[in-house]
């Protein structure tokens, strides 16, 4: 698992993941998949989880790796029935594996998440709109015994950070981004995937729902009440941060987007971390969804980002990572991470098209996941 254990305070009371704990899955991924639909994308590429088929009416007939090369084949179908006939009834939970702006639940979904229900699946959704309190899918959950969860809701015993982050035993490396939907997550697991590949003891903080999906615990700092999100993240730092050399945090929006800076700051903040890895969409000129604003220089986010962190606790950028997936040309590509570095002034690597080791190599140049004397763990890392 690439998120590790889940630390105690964050297991259910049967000593398990939050209750994702099931196996054999199918994703909705309605009219969003796979360009759309980067929870699915997520759960496929980095989850535990066994995806038996996914859900999308508009591609129905297709498989998986007709659009998705990387990542264990599946049947695309039209509707929840269609796809627990294809894994011959053998299904343990639908996942809702699309998250819209505003994170509401789409009434064409309803008929399909019924039918999981019906079938005995668990239902399991990142959504602001919590199935919980739908009564009518709660009733037939009750009825069925199986469980609603969802991921978004955040505890209801959460304080205000106290500075505790700066006292764990880990260093700490934050995932900072240029905008929203630039890769993020992506880059905080390929750089604890990578790092524990050269035996540093790295984990995976999850802030949003599709990380927490994957890793099965986290706090999801973007329905947290705002004096709480620096607490929420620093409560999973104190979590895992004496028990790991490097903990990787998964960041969220970016600190110029005008309606999501609020949980960036939080997470910048509450995380207190050691260094910052700047991740950006080559290409992306505005923010998404917010056409009407444009994108700053490279440069001057390094400069907003290292201004912002600093009187917390003093962070740099130490690499950048850089999302090329709609750049068809290898060369191409590489000029646009190129790019990125020369304007931020520190390493870059795409980690999913040219792996996280750049990444890596610069997080441990900056004295990051090492002992006191500067030398990696020789040990294997925790949690492989």
């Amino acid at each position: 698992m690439i998120g590790g254990r889940p630390p105690d305070r964050f297991k259910n009371a049967g000593g398990e993941r939050f209750g994702m704990d099931t196996e054999r899955i199918a994703v909705l991924a309605h009219e969003k998949f796979p360009d759309r639909a980067k929870t699915a994308l997520g759960v496929m590429r980095y989850g535990d989880q066994d995806v038996r088929a996914v859900l999308d009416r508009d591609r129905a007939g297709d498989r998986v790796r007709d659009h998705v090369p990387d990542v264990a084949d599946a049947p695309v179908v039209e509707s929840f029935a269609d796809a627990h006939a294809a894994a011959d009834g053998d299904l343990d939970a639908l996942y809702i594996g699309i998250a819209p702006i505003g994170g509401g639940f789409d009434e064409s979904w309803r008929s399909d998440v019924e039918a999981a229900i019906e079938a005995g699946c668990d239902v399991v959704s990142g959504l602001h709109y919590f199935l919980n309190e739908d009564e009518e899918l709660a009733a037939l959950a009750a009825e069925h015994g199986v469980d609603l969860v969802d991921v978004r809701r955040p505890d209801d015993d959460l304080t205000v950070a106290t500075g505790a982050s700066a006292d764990v035993d880990a260093d700490v490396l934050l995932t900072v981004g240029t905008d929203c939907s630039v890769g993020k997550m992506t880059a905080s697991l390929e750089i604890v995937a990578a790092a524990r590949e050269r035996g540093i003891d790295a984990a995976f903080v999850p802030t949003g729902q599709t990380g927490i999906m994957i890793a099965g615990w986290g706090n999801p700092i973007d329905r947290v009440v705002s004096d709480f999100a620096a607490g929420a993240v620093e409560e999973m730092l104190v979590a895992v941060g004496d028990d790991h050399d490097l903990v990787v945090v998964e960041g969220q929006g970016s600190i110029v987007h005008p309606a999501y800076s609020t949980v960036t700051c939080g997470i910048l903040h509450g995380a207190m971390p050691d260094g910052l890895v700047l991740c950006h969409a080559a290409g992306r000129e505005v923010v998404h969804g917010y056409e009407s604003f444009e994108l700053p220089p490279i440069a001057e986010y390094v400069d907003l980002y290292e201004g912002l962190a600093n009187p917390v606790h003093e962070a740099s950028v130490v690499a950048g990572a850089v999302n090329t997936k709609d750049v068809a040309d290898d060369e191409a590509a590489a000029d646009a991470v190129a790019a990125v570095a020369e304007a931020a002034g520190v390493p870059a690597a795409d980690p999913v098209r040219h792996g996280a080791d750049a990444i890596v190599d610069a997080a441990v140049d900056a004295g990051l996941g090492v002992d006191e004397d500067g030398k990696e763990d020789d040990e294997e890392a925790a949690g492989e």
